[in-house]
């Protein structure tokens, strides 16, 4: 960039100025008896210099003024004008530059601002590890996961796991799936980790997936297809079976072997054959229902009148036993399919006063809603015998029972209908003695 023309003739009068002056203050100091035109002349020399000066320095100013300004990340500062000082193109150039950093840097504000709110609110937890081992939840699903956490440092997570401590203190593996309890129950995390480098210093970034829902979704997948397969394949090899067993106790009442005295023998053992395999066909008809993922019809409604109609049903089947119902708060609302959601708690109940029968202390069974952080938490509790720590997971499997009568279904119907709800079912020792089935939604 040249010297524009109002700058150069601006300087060259100047320079023309100062010269006049020096050689009129030359002249009074040759010439004898000029005593007050030296002072004016060496007035004129010093009005000339500042004069150049404060043109030059104009210029100074508007850089230094630029340079303070990038500084200190001032985007608002100006130095076009017309004030004069003959740099109006330079003022021009600083301006247009600092528009366009200012453009840039709010685009890049607003780049941060949705990179920020992207982490924030991305469903996955992120913890942020520096240096110092410093523990820091770094987003809205890490906050709410680990609320429950103690302090800031990795052995403080120690009562979440104590894998999951030692992962934060710096574990070798990249991905790895712990087993940890959060949110009230036991259930699998997908853990991811990595290095990252910030302002110099590394930064251990670690997510953490809760996939215990999705495995119990893909659990009760496999078990409805190999429900379904079974059965399809075991009718199929049981239908002729039961034709050829009515058709051979049809030609066994044929009168021509009235005579024969092993008839009635044969005879019996036809229509016994007949009869089991046709109750066999209906006793699989039945387990089919295992094999069909409940639909819902989800709908708010208030959670009191709701639970007191389940005790009224209940009461019905079961006078004898007397049942609790604990709804906290009372405003309490449900969002949910309320029938099949009703046909869990029935299956829950009668399955308890079953187990309770027969024993000697007083039967005690007790009904509880209550909302616990974001979950809704639903509670049946009895005083029975309990559930051994060794069945608790297979008490849900289909066809599994511990009871001579039963079939195996309730259970893992009612799991299937909470999954479906996006929840989880498990069973635990209740205070005092017996057991209590929770149900997170």
């Amino acid at each position: 960039m040249g010297f524009d023309r109002r700058f150069t003739l601006g300087l060259i009068a100047w320079i023309a100025a100062l010269a006049a002056a020096v050689t009129a203050a030359v002249l009074s100091f040759l010439t004898p008896g000029l005593g007050a035109a030296r002072i004016v002349a060496l007035l004129l020399v010093a009005g000339a210099l500042w004069g150049m000066w404060r043109l030059v320095s104009r210029t100074n100013v508007a850089l230094a003024r630029f340079v303070e300004a990038l500084r200190f990340d001032d985007t608002s500062a100006r130095f076009g004008g017309t004030h004069g000082g003959g740099f109006e193109a330079l003022g021009a150039a600083l301006d247009g530059a600092m528009d366009r950093l200012r453009e840039r840097q709010m685009a890049s504000a607003a780049e941060m601002r949705f990179l920020e709110a992207l982490v924030d609110d991305m469903p996955v937890a992120l913890l942020t590890i520096d240096g110092e081992g410093h523990v820091d939840p770094a987003n809205k699903a890490a906050r709410r996961l680990f609320r429950g956490a103690p302090g800031t440092r990795a052995e403080d997570y120690a009562v979440y796991g104590a894998t999951l401590a030692k992962r934060l203190a710096g574990g070798d593996a990249a991905e790895e799936i712990l087993l940890l309890a959060i949110e009230g129950r036991t259930q699998r995390v997908l853990v991811r980790s990595g290095t990252l480098e910030r302002l110099g210093r590394s930064i251990r970034a670690v997510t953490v997936q809760p996939i215990q829902g999705t495995l119990d979704a893909v659990e009760m997948a496999a078990q409805t297809d190999l429900v379904r397969v079974l059965t399809h394949e075991i009718l199929n090899s049981l239908t002729p079976v039961t034709s050829l067993a009515a058709t051979a106790a049809d030609l066994l009442d044929d009168p021509e072997l009235a005579g024969n005295p092993r008839i009635g023998d044969a005879r019996a053992a036809v229509s016994t054959l007949a009869r089991r395999a046709h109750g066999l066909g209906h006793f699989i008809e039945a387990y089919r229902a295992v094999a069909h993922t409940p639909e819902l019809q989800r709908q708010t409604f208030a959670a009191q009148p709701w639970a007191e109609e389940l005790g009224r049903i209940f009461a019905a089947r079961e006078p004898e036993v007397p049942l609790d119902i604990e709804v906290t708060p009372a405003r309490l609302a449900l969002e949910a399919d309320p029938d099949l959601l009703a046909q869990v708690l029935i299956n829950l109940l009668q399955n308890a006063a079953q187990a309770m029968a027969g024993q000697d202390r007083p039967p005690r069974l007790a009904l509880r809603l209550f909302a616990d952080r974001e979950a809704l938490v639903i509670e049946v509790e009895d005083n029975g015998p309990g559930v051994p720590e060794g069945l608790r997971q297979d008490v849900f499997l289909p066809f599994f029972t511990t009871r001579a009568t039963g079939t195996g279904v309730g259970l893992n119907l009612a799991r299937q209908i909470v999954v479906a709800h996006g929840g989880s079912i498990d069973v635990g020792d209740a205070v005092g003695g017996g057991a209590v089935f929770r149900i997170l939604i």
